[in-house]
């Protein structure tokens, strides 16, 4: 059995590689490690914005940016089969650089504080390979959440396939931060945390993150083991 079919065996490759085992879908594509499902939280917007892309620093046609770190976030969805899933929907929500969300329980009290050049929330369909992008900003601590990060959820169609959040990998906040410090599984750990780079020819100090998305059933597959349980 090759040692990345296990779960010790692929933290201890994975280690072994410096986390570089965790992004090989093209090696062992029937092997992926689905992405950990983990908490909503309180701020997904109860009134979602007028404006929905994937753009979140600029509002409609704003001429002013949000504040903070400009970051190009991108990734794949795709089966523990290594397959893209097409047409899915990412979402994306978090909170502004004066840590704020978008919901009327926290925007409301700190209104004078919010940025209102940021659009706190945005989605994108994933094309034929699977692939989605974002560009946002990257996130700050929040009070209660000393690691900064990014809430996701997936939808196709009427299903919600996924709900789960990312965090900077190397931020010190992390160790103090609940959400992380209650994924007890090292592995799951690992497949939360992201990287954030800056781009060599980004003259205004832009980043890149990558979070790559592995789901369990997709609704075909939902939907198959359905019918056949319905057939026994």
């Amino acid at each position: 059995m090759n040692p990345i079919s296990t779960r010790r065996g692929f933290l201890r490759g994975s280690l072994a590689l410096g986390g570089a085992a965790l992004w090989a879908p093209g090696a062992f594509a029937e092997q992926l490690l689905r992405t950990p499902q983990l908490t909503e939280g309180p701020f997904y917007p109860d009134k979602l914005p007028l404006d929905q892309d994937n753009d979140l620093i600029i509002v409609n046609n704003s001429l002013t940016p949000a504040i903070g770190e400009i970051t190009h976030l991108t990734g794949r969805v795709l089966t523990p089969a290594g397959s893209a899933v097409k047409d899915a929907v990412v979402e994306i929500w978090q909170c502004d650089a004066n840590e704020v969300y978008l919901h009327t329980s926290d925007s409301i009290p700190k209104a004078a504080k919010r940025d209102k050049n940021f659009q706190g929330f945005g989605k994108f369909t994933t094309n034929e390979k699977g692939e989605y992008r974002f560009r946002t900003i990257k996130p700050v601590p929040y009070p209660g959440r000393p690691g900064p990060h990014i809430h996701v959820k997936v939808k196709k169609g009427e299903r919600e396939l996924l709900t789960t959040q990312f965090l900077i990998r190397g931020h010190p906040g992390n160790l103090r931060d609940n959400v992380f410090t209650s994924t007890r599984d090292l592995i799951d750990r690992e497949l939360i945390l992201v990287d954030f780079k800056p781009i060599k020819e980004s003259k205004v100090g832009e980043l890149s993150a990558k979070f790559d998305i592995v789901l369990g059933r997709t609704p075909d597959e939902s939907a198959l083991g359905s019918t056949r349980r319905k057939e026994r």
